[in-house]
């Protein structure tokens, strides 16, 4: 891929796509700092990766939505070739009660962060005419679905915000691409099907089996699938693709682009 010897920071990695897709970064050689807020479950992946890699992994605890955590991160990995934006959304619920504070703790967990992690590691980046900012967003941005309206308003936000300076700084050697997850078997999907479940008061297992029955690809997606496609777009092979949305759904995405 070209990146042997770079570094990744990857936010929310400590499982899911985030743990993915730095596995399947240090499995390109690149240095990985992984992120998150349980320090076991931190130590007990980086093991992982390590054991499965060989590869060099940093631990980078810390809360990507406050300023404080931002500073503790970025203190273990301070200029990162690559950047993976990747939190856990809100909950999902009923659209009627969220109120003010909970719409700009959405705002702040899904939007702003990312916006915020991306300004932090941008200069040097601009310096060494060379960065990769992937943004882990959703399906949701493109088909909206019920119960998640909070995680697709803020995502689809950063999205306008990402599009935009990726223009700005793509004549530095610069690309900001936007990595859309279907259903893939996360705890995130998990959550999702239990809160579908009961608003029908049917089986998470049930809600499971018609989403796979109504997609093309009649499965949900593997997070190995997802990390490779990071990979690639971190790679010195797509470093003429910016400020792209790249959908992974299986095909359940109905529209022509």
């Amino acid at each position: 891929m070209g990146i042997a010897g770079r570094t990744a920071l990857v936010c929310g990695s400590s499982e899911g796509l985030g743990k993915a897709c730095a596995l399947a970064l240090s499995k390109c050689g690149v240095t990985i700092a992984i992120n998150g807020r349980d320090i076991e479950k931190l130590e007990g992946t980086a093991q992982e990766i390590e054991k499965e890699t060989g590869g060099k992994v940093i631990l980078a605890p810390g809360d990507v939505t406050n300023d404080e955590g931002r500073a503790a991160i970025l203190e273990k990995c301070s200029t990162p070739d690559i950047l993976v934006n990747n939190a856990g959304g809100p909950p999902p619920g009923d659209f009627r009660v969220w109120d003010e504070e909970t719409w700009l703790n959405a705002i702040r967990g899904n939007m702003l962060y990312a916006v915020f992690m991306t300004n932090l590691v941008l200069d040097p980046m601009i310096e060494r005419r060379w960065g990769r900012i992937i943004n882990i967003t959703s399906q949701a941005v493109k088909m909206p679905m019920p119960l998640i309206g909070l995680s697709t308003s803020a995502r689809a936000g950063l999205t306008g915000y990402m599009g935009t300076i990726s223009r700005e700084i793509a004549q530095y050697g610069i690309t900001v691409n936007n990595l859309l997850p279907g259903f893939f078997h996360t705890k995130r999907l998990q959550q999702y099907l239990e809160s579908v479940a009961a608003s029908r008061n049917v089986t998470a297992k049930d809600v499971e089996s018609e989403r796979a029955a109504a997609n093309p690809s009649r499965r949900s997606g593997n997070p190995d699938e997802f990390g490779a496609w990071c990979a690639f777009i971190a790679s010195d092979h797509s470093g003429y693709m910016t400020g792209q949305n790249i959908l992974l759904d299986g095909g359940s995405y109905p529209g022509v682009m």
